[in-house]
């Protein structure tokens, strides 16, 4: 994940009297496929503002309607601290007192001492709001040290690494005196990145310990992991072994090209365009590498961004488009992007459908509504998982972004 992703249901079928004379057919839900996931990272820091619209609180995801559309919503992120699951931040987990206006469920936060305030409490709210909608901790992320995941994974500390992150974010055992059970639903690790074959051997082996002790409390909970769509990250993960642990990969479909070059491009395309000197850089071989190197498509879920990135001093040269230029900032979210669009002229590569904007000096790279209903067609054609995004606060305040995912997952209708 840049710094700054469920379940299978279950199907019980009762046992046949004794004299039927023919199996009963099928009912059309026993046919139908398992519905799409949705998975939306929730930024831990939405707390301290930064955004176009202001903060972003839990309370966001229900006033964006995102509550009711997401499936999973991923809680970015916990830290891995001396081999052990630790907070990133305290203060805006369960120390943060919310005032009536940013709360779930219109009531000011106690201001007493050591009460469970934040946004752990505020996932409280919004699960009993919301009991379908599984929340799940992701731990790690672009700005967790890579180092302390290879120290977690070895064979002397791993088992006590996974029982620390459960016993901390599934248990409830947040802190001395802090003990609220039932937030999360699952887990999701987000290790940026494995980075030699003794990597590769210890992360399988340390998502079969956690597969192990989520089952033994209750047997089927969600475990993903944060996977890389470039073959340089990926090659030090045994992703057929490790699908066997995995409720599903959140395919990280998006920084193929972003501020770490002077040179612009896409930061999400999904096929290859004719300028792009990389036939590798697109979500498209990303999938398909993955496929092809055992993993079924119904645990792929689809990454996309609510965000850009943007260059400057690029010359007007084929519109802007993989032309020099300078990295301007890290990104934005997609909520400010939209309101520069009328600033820029706006084009879409006919192949891969994204979008960019160009005023002869400045572009901008995103994913639009078009981009990505474009994306849920790939979806829905490979048969695979769902959809994931970084990050929802990126959506704009009626939600646009997310509507078009979840259309855009919708069945078609036949021809007849």
């Amino acid at each position: 994940m840049k710094t700054a992703k469920r379940l299978g249901a279950l199907l019980l079928l009762s046992t046949f009297p004794i004299f039927t004379q023919a199996a009963p057919r099928q009912s059309k839900d026993e046919d139908k496929p398992p519905a799409p996931k949705v998975v939306g990272y929730f930024p831990q820091w939405g707390v301290y503002g930064g955004y176009v619209f202001g903060s972003y609180f839990v309370k966001n995801v229900i006033t964006t309607g995102s509550a009711t559309r997401l499936t999973h919503l991923d809680y970015a992120f916990a830290n891995v601290v001396n081999n052990q699951c630790a907070s990133f931040d305290t203060y805006a987990d369960y120390q943060y007192p919310f005032s009536a206006d940013e709360t779930v469920d219109g009531q000011a936060d106690s201001q007493e001492p050591n009460a469970f305030v934040g946004n752990f409490h505020q996932l409280q709210e919004l699960k009993r709001r919301f009991p379908e909608l599984q929340v799940v901790m992701s731990i790690g992320g672009g700005s967790a040290d890579p180092n302390a995941f290879s120290s977690a994974a070895l064979p002397a500390n791993r088992e006590s690494f996974v029982k620390s992150c459960i016993d901390m974010y599934i248990k409830g055992n947040f802190a001395p005196g802090i003990h609220e059970p039932g937030i999360f639903d699952g887990l999701d690790i987000d290790w940026e990145f494995p980075a030699s074959t003794a990597d590769m051997t210890n992360f399988t082996a340390l998502l079969r310990e956690f597969r192990k002790q989520l089952d033994a409390i209750h047997p089927g909970m969600t475990l993903s992991i944060a996977a890389p769509a470039g073959s340089w990250a990926y090659q030090f993960i045994d992703l057929q072994t490790v699908q066997h642990s995995l409720s599903y990969f959140n395919l990280m479909n998006y920084d193929f090209d972003g501020p770490w070059n002077y040179t612009t491009g896409f930061v999400a395309p999904l096929y290859r365009s004719l300028l792009d000197p990389d036939p590798t850089n697109n979500a498209d071989y990303a999938v398909q590498s993955y496929l092809e190197l055992g993993v079924e498509p119904d645990k792929i879920v689809f990454g996309v961004p609510f965000y850009g990135y943007e260059w400057t001093d690029v010359p007007n040269i084929n519109d802007g488009l993989f032309e020099p230029g300078i990295p301007e900032g890290s990104g934005s979210e997609y909520n400010f992007i939209v309101t520069i669009e009328n600033q820029l002229q706006k084009f879409r590569d006919p192949i891969t459908k994204a979008p960019w904007l160009y005023d002869g000096n400045n572009f901008w790279t995103y994913d639009d509504p078009v981009s990505l209903e474009f994306k849920m067609d790939y979806v829905q054609k490979h048969k695979l998982a769902g959809v994931m995004i970084w990050e929802i606060s990126g959506d704009l305040p009626d939600g646009r972004l997310l509507k078009t995912l979840v259309h855009g997952l919708q069945p078609q209708p036949c021809d007849p």
